[in-house]
């Protein structure tokens, strides 16, 4: 699996995993954690006399965020398992064919890797599924399950299976223990997972938690990193200080060293023809690559997909349309929440396989997702909250590789980045003039230019006539567009907290926000003219009441 030796986060938490103790990993993307819970599970398995067999049921389960996350998780375990064949690895999850996931849990899986929401509906509906024999239960992605709104069902799933507040496990038929082993994996921590693992895990062994507190940059060795087990009289003082510990490490986010990250600042109206340019650039630089592009919705996932994989691009803007060329000449693939599971399943893998390619995505993907030589991401939409910037960014840079990552903003948006430095992260700023010279004006490459403004570049121009060219050609293309749009402005106004006075849908110029869909017209029901049809409905259900009747003073 081209690992020569074990990760810091692998080498400090296997030794703990196979102790049996429960276990708190707090550690960045692309750090190794899956083989970290995987390859103990895998190694004391195939260890047990007698073998394992499948009609004994369940012995871990992995819960994860995601069915991209699932899918990615069940193949490193079949890689895992490849030599033990009577070690058994299997997925459940959203999506999938109820009746065919049941008839697999009929036969038996050793390891079970489940969304939450899908394992609930099995423990709950399926008799057949045999769990008597479960030892290992795994929470990975543990603050991405909560973030999206799976914190019930884990509840759910804890009470069900006898493991909550770190039971340590069922009593079998034969009278006999078997002793539970919770293990919690997350790259950041907040109130939520610091909930889970109050709930879940029993006196546990805290890795990565120790280093934010240290004054300086050196870590300690594997010994001294984590917290040691107490004695069950000292459970609630360690538990209080397990709190304090989390609690401390809230706002504390680690990145890759290696990661290189930038922002670039683009006017409102600019933003699709600069992510375009910069794209070119990119491919242009070096064919073989892939990039991942971050969306704020489904919609806007659907239109870029569009618009990147279909406009035709000539520097001569007569020649027919037929005889132009892509814009972009590598495959691109999209992902999100509303796709059907196939068209998600083919996407997740084939982007997986491809040499260069870009993947546009809602955050779906930034769950723990291991896409190889992923050497690029672009938050073209700000991710909102810090957390989810350190979920999008651990897609590149991933154990020692080299990455890089852009976010994009507006000028009005520039505050955001003094909220990321109150995490740690720090931005600089991405050079876009450079690369924007770097390509022909009237099929020219002069030595000097004047400075003029971006929105007035000569390149910039030719290629938002070409982009509102090529969505006003299709209905069906302008559709998309204008559901983008709305789309958008929605999302940007559903940001929450502190940032509602960075995002700000008042300080927007919706004119110039549809110019960066290539519509030459602002959709209709957003924003004023939105308010006014409220206002005119308003008043027409005053009209439609009944007016009261004013009481006369009878005569005498």
């Amino acid at each position: 699996m081209s690992f020569e030796a074990p990760t810091r986060i692998q080498a400090q938490a296997i030794p703990v995993a196979i102790s049996g103790q429960h276990m708190l990993v707090k550690a960045a993307t692309g750090t190794g954690k899956t083989l970290a819970y995987l390859a103990p599970i895998v190694h004391l398995l195939q260890m047990r006399e007698p073998r394992v067999d499948r009609t004994h049921g369940t012995f871990a389960l992995v819960l994860v965020p995601t069915r991209e996350l699932c899918l990615q998780v069940y193949g490193i375990a079949q890689q895992l398992v490849h030599r033990f064949h009577w070690i058994v690895p299997g997925y459940i999850m959203g999506g999938e064919n109820r009746a065919k996931e049941k008839a697999r849990l009929r036969k038996g899986i050793s390891i079970l890797i489940a969304t939450p929401g899908r394992l609930l509906d099995h423990l709950q509906h399926t008799a057949s599924f045999v769990y008597s024999n479960l030892q290992w239960i795994v929470f990975d992605e543990a603050d991405s399950i909560l973030e999206l709104g799976f914190g019930k069902a884990v509840e759910d799933i804890l009470e069900h299976l006898g493991s909550r507040n770190g039971a340590p496990g069922q009593i079998k038929s034969k009278g006999e223990h078997i002793r539970r082993q919770n293990l919690l994996l997350s790259a950041t921590l907040n109130e939520k997972v610091n909930r889970l693992a109050k709930i879940s895990l029993r006196n546990p062994v805290m890795i990565g938690l120790d280093d934010q507190n240290k004054p300086s940059g050196k870590s300690n060795n594997v010994g001294n990193n984590h917290t040691s087990l107490l004695s069950d009289d000292e459970e609630d003082e360690m538990m209080g200080k397990q709190n304090d510990l989390v609690e401390h490490a809230v706002d504390d986010f680690k990145l890759p060293a290696q990661l290189v990250q930038r922002y670039v600042k683009v006017s409102c109206g600019s933003r699709l023809v600069v992510l375009l340019t910069i794209l070119k650039s990119l491919f242009e630089r070096q064919v073989s690559q892939k990039v991942v592009v971050f969306f704020s919705t489904c919609d806007s996932v659907d239109f870029h997909h569009t618009v990147l994989s279909q406009l035709k691009w000539s520097s001569d803007p007569h020649l027919d349309i037929d005889k132009k060329q892509n814009f972009l000449s590598c495959k691109v693939f999209r992902l999100h929440g509303n796709m059907e599971q196939d068209d998600r399943k083919k996407s997740f893998l084939g982007f997986g396989s491809e040499k260069s390619a870009i993947l546009v995505s809602t955050d779906i993907a930034a769950r723990g997702l291991d896409f190889p030589k992923v050497k690029y991401i672009i938050q073209y939409d700000s991710p909102g909250e810090a957390s989810e910037y350190v979920h999008r960014v651990g897609r590149t840079a991933r154990i020692g590789e080299k990455g890089e990552a852009l976010l994009f903003l507006q000028p009005i948006e520039l505050d955001y980045l003094k909220d990321l430095e109150l995490h740690g992260v720090s931005l600089t700023e991405y050079p876009f003039q450079r690369v924007l010279d770097s390509f022909p004006v009237n099929g020219q490459k002069p030595h000097k230019r004047k400075l003029i403004s971006l929105d007035m570049h000569p390149w910039i121009m030719s290629l938002q006539r070409s982009l509102e060219a090529f969505v006003a050609a299709e209905d069906a293309t302008k559709k998309l567009a204008r559901d983008a749009f709305c789309s958008w402005v929605r999302a940007y106004t559903a940001h929450r907290g502190e940032l509602k006075k960075i995002f700000m849908v008042k300080k927007l110029h919706l004119g110039h926000v549809a110019r960066s869909f290539g519509l030459k017209e602002q959709p209709s029901l957003v924003g004023r003219s939105h308010q006014m049809q409220l206002k005119k409905r308003k008043k027409e259900q005053k009209r439609e009441r009944p007016a009261k009747r004013r009481k006369l003073p009878s005569k005498k």
